[in-house]
């Protein structure tokens, strides 16, 4: 039995798991004995006591009396906006970025691959810290603040814009608004399925999308809604009213988006030098610019090249969103680092980080594959 390789493979991969079972026991043992003898309890029984620090900004409403359970989704939803508004700022930036670095304009290449090189070979902690120092130091304090139009505040302090407000009832409002999305969803649907049979082209998203502005717009005017804006006012030691983007914020977002955007300019670069020059050369010989011969022509087979490795950059921008820790910018990993050093919980406070990103990571990983599948060329 011996001599069977079926025999041996399976006694090795059995020898294989049992150690992997019992390095994972002892080190869960051994954990678990040193927390003891350090006198600190295991266990997430610590999420429902009050977390008793402050988070200087969130999306979510927060006050120190919360928990520290709360606290963690708090800092996850921060983590959430500045990944998702990075990933979409970043996506648009690299278009252009892939563009500028095809353009047979010297300038326009030139500059478009010094950013790239520059971006790419310098860490992006340092450029965050370089962000927060440019945003902190290089604007005038709060007393002095630049204000180059009324409502709108630039200090050392943040950015301060005026900030819209609805006054009235909003609810028949966000109906209209759910209806219009919806029916603009399937009048675009409709018409692309129609144009695939019949190869002719129409407007019936843009007649979707027209209908759902114009019953909103009848819906404001028939519920009496008025729009007013909340601008902010100079304060003592800070601005009050309107919304404000703090320097952590700015810093965060600005490293990220242009470090990010360099990768993702080179992905789309990469994607569409891969579509054949003959499907360029098809497209102009139909009659089409350039704008409409990417748009119809070339992007579209370029994203079966695109989405793998964009796939791999999103999950990047979310992980690289810890590094905000090192500016002060409130995400999750600064939360759960302020929770540990209060707690004493770190295990339990790095497993709640290690799961968070493995659930997002592997939530876009198979929403991109999905999408993947929808645009892949279908083969007999």
């Amino acid at each position: 039995m011996l001599h069977d390789t079926r025999t041996r493979q399976i006694a090795l991969q059995a020898l294989l798991l049992a150690g992997l079972v019992g390095g994972v026991a002892w080190l869960v043992h051994n954990t678990m004995a040193n927390l003891e003898e350090r006198g600190i309890a295991g266990g997430f029984g610590f999420l429902d006591r009050a977390a008793r620090f402050p988070i200087a900004e969130s999306i979510l409403s927060y006050r120190p009396t919360d928990s520290f359970g709360w606290a963690f989704l708090v800092g996850l939803g921060n983590t959430l906006f500045l990944a998702v508004t990075v990933a979409f700022a970043a996506t648009l930036l690299g278009l252009g970025v892939a563009l500028a670095r095809r353009s047979s304009h010297p300038l326009t290449s030139g500059a478009a691959t010094v950013y790239v090189e520059a971006m790419r070979n310098t860490p992006l902690v340092v450029q965050l810290l370089f962000w927060y120092a440019l945003v902190t130091l290089g604007l005038p304090n709060i007393h002095a603040a630049f204000t180059p139009v009324d409502g709108v505040i630039l200090a050392d302090r943040g950015l301060y814009l005026p900030r819209p407000l609805v006054l009235g009832d909003k609810g028949p409002l966000l109906l209209a608004l759910l209806i219009g999305l919806g029916g603009t969803v399937a009048a675009w649907r409709f018409g692309k399925r129609l144009r695939l049979r019949t190869g002719v082209s129409n407007r019936y998203g843009m007649i979707g999308a027209v209908s759902a502005l114009l019953l909103m717009g009848v819906v404001w005017a028939a519920s009496g809604l008025s729009l007013a804006l909340d601008k902010p006012v100079m304060g003592k030691f800070n601005a009050t009213g309107g919304m404000g983007l703090s320097p952590e914020f700015t810093a965060v977002f600005a490293g990220l988006l242009l470090y990010s955007a360099a990768f993702i300019g080179e992905i789309i670069r990469g994607g569409i030098d891969a579509v054949d020059r003959g499907q360029w050369e098809a497209g102009r010989a139909l009659g089409l610019d350039e704008r409409r011969l990417l748009r119809l022509i070339i992007i579209p087979q370029a994203l079966r090249v695109i989405i793998p490795p964009m796939t791999s950059q999103y999950i990047n921008i979310t992980k690289n969103t810890t590094l905000a820790l090192a500016v002060g910018y409130p995400d999750i990993a600064l939360v759960a680092a302020t929770t540990i050093n209060q707690t004493g919980q770190a295990v339990e406070g790095i497993l709640i980080l290690m799961l968070v990103f493995l659930t997002l990571s592997v939530t876009a990983s198979v929403f991109m594959n999905w999408y993947n599948r929808r645009i892949a060329l279908v083969t007999r």
